[in-house]
């Protein structure tokens, strides 16, 4: 397999081979050299009843598990060690879990209870027959799991969680919707880690923001992007309500987005369908509907539909035969950069050990 090549100096990289978004080989690889090493999202705490089945990244990784709460949140797989039958179809209550194909038992923590006709089985059971678990956390109603990370969790989220856990115990109004784009998830994602886009293509949001103020710092597995809303001077209340920010916008690899504003937080998952379609899951949490309209964050929408224009048009760009990788802007692209590093990082060792 190709050896991805990102130069750490950003001033004579070239960006990552187009061979990543089009070859059907990437695409499958980076489930296990990828997404298999990252924190994923799980979906909503208060979703989760006290027995709940979750397909993570559903079209892609298709993992079936089951997510568990009696005053402990637990993680683990939903198929059954006995036979492989599926153990739960959908959100119910209970104390234990039962097979429906032999009556094979376990309780709220995966582990194996009790086995009808198994009298005379040697060395059973054993280990392999509890259920297989996953590290899961959760911060702000916010549900994550992972099967073997390239780090933990505090590594990948970092500063975001300070943000998060703002929204800890706070009154919020949840809401949640879907769309399809016809791109690779990572065009999706590099078209978020820069700024640089915005005059261009967000003609309103960019009215918003003072673009000569846009930031962009990165971490080990993650990134913040900032700016500085057009009208700061004219608005001191604002300023000292929200540091001085239009929006915080954190970045965790490699598909999670959480969107700061004034008025709550927009969390994107970015989830891949096959190379040229992408899944892009929205969970908002709003905690201050007065300051929806206004501001940076005031049409998500309209945003999104630019966005997916744009990335569609590249993905059907980065299929000519004459485009060759081009260059990183060194004061816009450092997002873009840095996300370029860790997918050649994992895809090229199976992510950090």
């Amino acid at each position: 397999m190709t050896q991805f090549e990102i130069n750490s100096d950003i001033s004579v990289a070239r960006c990552l081979s187009p061979s990543f978004y089009l070859d059907d080989v990437y695409f499958e690889s980076s489930r296990d050299h990828i997404f298999s090493r990252t924190w994923q999202f799980a979906g909503l705490k208060s979703d989760a009843d006290n027995i709940r089945p979750v397909t993570l990244l559903e079209g892609f990784l298709d993992e079936p598990l089951i997510v568990t709460y009696d005053g402990e949140l637990r993680c683990f797989s939903n198929v059954c060690t006995h036979r492989g039958n599926l153990l739960v179809s959908e959100s119910c209550r209970g104390a234990s879990i039962r097979c429906g194909y032999h009556g094979r038992k376990f309780d709220l923590s995966g582990k194996f209870l009790s086995m009808p006709e198994f009298e005379g089985v040697r060395d059973f059971p054993g280990p392999e027959d509890d259920l297989a678990g996953l590290e899961i956390r959760e911060v702000a109603g916010l549900m994550f799991v992972a099967f073997d990370p390239a780090g933990s969790f505090e590594e990948f989220f970092g500063p975001t969680l300070g943000r998060l856990a703002d929204f800890e115990n706070s009154n919020t109004a949840v809401s949640t919707s879907v769309y399809e784009v016809n791109a690779h998830w990572a065009l999706y994602c590099e078209n978020y880690l820069e700024g640089f886009h915005i005059p261009y293509v967000h003609k309103s949001l960019n009215r918003e923001l003072d673009f000569a103020s846009y930031d962009i710092r990165t971490f080990r597995f993650s990134s913040l992007q900032t700016a500085v809303p057009a009208e700061l001077e004219k608005d001191s209340g604002r300023r000292q309500e929200f540091d001085g920010k239009a929006a915080f916008y954190y970045f965790v690899f490699p598909n999670l987005m959480f969107n700061f504003y004034p008025w709550g937080l927009s969390v994107n998952v970015v989830e891949p369908l096959s190379p040229t379609r992408t899944r892009v899951r929205y969970v908002t949490l709003e905690t201050d509907p007065s300051k929806r309209k206004t501001g940076a964050g005031s049409d998500l929408e309209r945003v999104e539909a630019e966005d997916q224009r744009i990335v569609e048009s590249v993905q059907k760009g980065i299929g000519s035969r004459l485009y060759k990788p081009g260059r990183y802007s060194v004061k816009q692209e450092i997002g873009t950069h840095h996300f370029h590093r860790l997918i050649a990082e994992f895809m090229n060792q199976g992510g950090a050990r």
